[in-house]
């Protein structure tokens, strides 16, 4: 797959890292964005740390940072994508992690 690596951000306490890739549009936005090259964010995240509010703000402001590198036409094709990875099924350093211990690293206590 041709994909280009943009940018890796923090977001708050988490680190994103947006790639840039050719995405094949939905058949009614196809005339619109034929052959276009357009941004497609994916942020994983576990289920339960985040709000809806808080997810909506992520669309923005990463919609946001993808249009300051690339310029304002970008906007409209740009793509976020918020995916929730069950608690428990995401590990950092052999170790699982859940939705309480992200909360917990969050407020500034160790896990354990």
């Amino acid at each position: 797959m041709n994909q280009r690596n943009i940018v890796g951000t923090r977001l708050g306490s988490r680190f994103v890292s947006v790639t840039e890739q050719p995405s094949a549009p939905s058949r009614r936005a196809a005339h619109i964005y034929k052959r276009s090259l357009m941004p497609l964010i994916n942020v994983k995240v576990i289920e339960g740390v985040f709000t809806p509010a808080q997810k909506q703000e992520m669309i923005r402001k990463l919609t946001d940072t993808m249009v300051s590198i690339e310029g304002e036409s970008m906007r409209p094709v740009t793509w976020v994508v918020v995916e929730e990875v069950k608690s428990g099924d995401w590990g950092v350093g052999g170790n699982p992690l859940a939705a309480g211990d992200v909360k917990a690293l969050a407020a500034g206590k160790s896990k354990g």
